[in-house]
């Protein structure tokens, strides 16, 4: 099935299918795929430019991200079926066999999925857990800022309607589910929060005050951003009236937020204001005992 796709007055026609491969009936590989795969690779190139700064061994975090991946989709396949009362007959709904294939998975299961299996990965390969968080932090903004437009080419991932008469999409697929009228491309502000997002925390990596800044921070942009922007959506996961992913992002933008403040502030209590930092660090490294004491009362004066 193809859409007829229109986005901020702009026509497009998107095929959700990229190529199919020649086994079977045909084996459709999808544009979703391809760019989830995408963001996954440039998430890991950045991972592995950059481990050496956030003091992370390069084969080491391989061996936390080739175990950790496979856990991370399962999580977000289960966080999915809880969440949306998805009823499994046997193994293989939980995998999507016979149904169109694996689908329905939630950014969330994958996240928690990623950091909890990841910190047990560190602890086994001695790495510093939240080291390794900061830099995975910085390169999930990457896959999730890219993965999003895997929504778009499945015209997924949409909200209610703009009330506009050119800001907004609107598709065949949008159409049949919701009725005439342009939607909020909910998949698109996301992305370019979470681009926005990667250059802003990759820049404050270079200025770490502290293992789990990053991760922190992560936990401040993406939560907020998600709690704002699910209450748009039309496709929420729900406990009763409640938006689960709406619940989740506001617990984890206050506790990170809190918690980046505090630490901030302890900080401050124990490096003080009044300290004196050279401009130069090392500007009486070459000078006598002597020699430095007359230098700075000559500074005084």
């Amino acid at each position: 099935m193809s859409y007829d796709v229109t986005i901020f007055g702009i026509h497009l026609k998107l095929n959700p299918v990229a190529f199919t491969l020649p086994i079977g009936d045909g084996w459709p590989v999808y544009w979703y795929g391809i760019i989830i795969a995408l963001g996954f690779m440039l998430a890991i190139i950045y991972g592995m430019k950059n481990a050496k700064r956030f003091n992370v061994d390069t084969d080491k975090m391989l061996d936390v991200i080739i175990v950790t991946t496979p856990v991370s989709i399962l999580c977000a396949r289960t966080y999915y079926v809880i969440f949306d009362g998805v009823k499994l007959e046997s193994i293989g709904d939980f995998f999507g066999f016979g149904g169109g294939g694996f689908s329905g998975i939630a950014i969330y299961g994958a996240v928690i999925g990623a950091f909890a299996c990841g910190a047990i990965m560190c602890k086994i390969k001695k790495i510093k857990i939240f080291d390794m968080f900061d830099l995975a932090a910085t390169a999930f903004l990457i896959g999730q800022g890219i993965g999003r437009w895997g929504n778009f080419m499945n015209q997924e991932a949409y909200g209610t309607f703009t009330g506009s008469s050119w800001f907004g999409m609107q598709s065949n697929r949008t159409i049949a589910e919701m009725g005439e009228g342009l939607v909020h491309p909910c998949f698109l502000y996301e992305s370019i929060w979470c681009i926005a997002g990667f250059f802003v925390l990759n820049y404050f990596s270079k200025k770490r005050r502290f293992s789990g800044e990053i991760t922190l921070m992560y936990c401040v942009w993406y939560g907020f951003e998600r709690a704002v922007v699910e209450n748009l959506r039309t496709d929420s996961l729900m406990i009763g009236n409640l938006r689960v992913s709406v619940l989740v992002s506001v617990i984890i933008f206050i506790a990170a937020l809190v918690t980046l403040i505090v630490i901030r502030q302890k900080q401050k209590v124990v490096v003080g204001d009044d300290n004196y930092t050279a401009m130069f660090e090392d500007e009486y490294a070459d000078l006598s005992p002597d020699e430095e004491t007359t230098q700075e009362e000559e500074n005084n004066e």
